[in-house]
């Protein structure tokens, strides 16, 4: 994840899709809240693009069926295929969590994972362009660079939420990851900021050991044997995803999405809340009840209080 030569800087997906798995590993949506949303608020949800920027996505997948989902690729001319498999299971989960979505996959990263901070800032601008409301980006590395910094400015300036994740190398030192740190600066402590880093948590609601802390964590969502979409177009996928749709993965990188699905859905539920306004709020209504941690911010996100909120006065 270090930056390469000549001001290069490269970072890679925080995440991989895993194992196939059965539709009851679907825990997280239980741990966030979203069975407690009324259906009937879900349904009056106004249309919200969510722009997830990575790998790109297999539009064939199962999860995608019926949905609003168009594809960019900043890498070649045209649609963003998915030869790695990580932005469809990543589009998959934004999906899953916010209904209302309309899902634009911005294809910025090699088959390899690996994203150049030119192809990155390219894919902010060109999902700010495009009507994004929210931008997911699952990637992560230890260095920033200028262009990467105006990107991210620029969409903020333009009222557009990014979330981050907030990266996979605890064990590694733990060391400050970006573009997240761009969004809740270190010190911050998880408050300001121009957008969301997201850590990941297990099943007991405590930090995933491998998921990133410290002073620019916002806030958390379940990252351990998290539920998404299989790309069977990946290359070398296992022939078990071929006739198998869903698989289970871990990761800060499938904790983010969650958290950009959950802002979709407070912009959709009350349409004039700004940014700020749907960041504090999930802050806000998050498990920690307004006490920020080093190991999980304001900890994990209760979307049904999150939307409750947005609703109100």
């Amino acid at each position: 994840m270090l930056g390469s030569g000549a001001g290069e800087v490269r970072r890679f997906a925080v995440g991989e899709p895993a194992t196939v798995a059965s539709p009851a590993a679907a825990w997280q949506y239980d741990a966030i809240g979203l069975d407690r949303v009324p259906l009937e608020v879900v349904a009056k949800a106004s249309p919200v693009t969510v722009a997830v920027v990575d790998t790109g996505a297999d539009v064939s997948a199962s999860d995608f069926a019926g949905r609003s989902v168009s594809t960019f690729s900043v890498l070649k001319p045209g649609a963003a295929s998915d030869a790695n498999g990580h932005g469809t299971f990543v589009a998959s989960i934004v999906a899953r969590t916010a209904p209302n979505a309309r899902l634009l996959v911005i294809g910025a990263a090699a088959a390899d994972g690996s994203m150049r901070d030119e192809d990155e800032a390219a894919a902010i601008r060109y999902a700010v362009r495009h009507g994004a409301r929210v931008i997911n980006l699952s990637v992560a590395g230890t260095s920033t660079s200028t262009v990467e910094r105006r990107a991210l400015a620029d969409a903020a300036r333009r009222g557009v939420l990014v979330v981050a994740a907030a990266g996979n190398d605890y064990a590694g030192g733990n060391p400050v990851e970006y573009p997240a740190a761009l969004l809740q600066p270190v010190g911050s402590r998880g408050a300001g900021g121009t957008g969301l880093v997201v850590g990941a948590t297990d099943a007991s609601g405590a930090r995933a050991a491998f998921s990133g802390a410290g002073s620019w964590l916002s806030l958390a969502a379940p990252g351990v044997g998290i539920l998404g979409a299989l790309a069977p177009t990946a290359a070398g996928a296992a022939d078990a995803r071929t006739t198998a749709s869903v698989g289970i993965a871990s990761g800060t990188s499938y904790a983010a999405p969650q958290v950009a699905g959950a802002a979709a859905l407070l912009f959709g539920v009350n349409p004039k809340l700004t940014a700020r306004h749907v960041a504090a709020i999930l802050k806000r209504t998050a498990s920690g009840h307004g006490t920020w941690t080093p190991e999980t911010g304001f900890g994990t996100i209760d979307i049904a209080a999150a939307v409750a909120a947005a609703a109100g006065p």
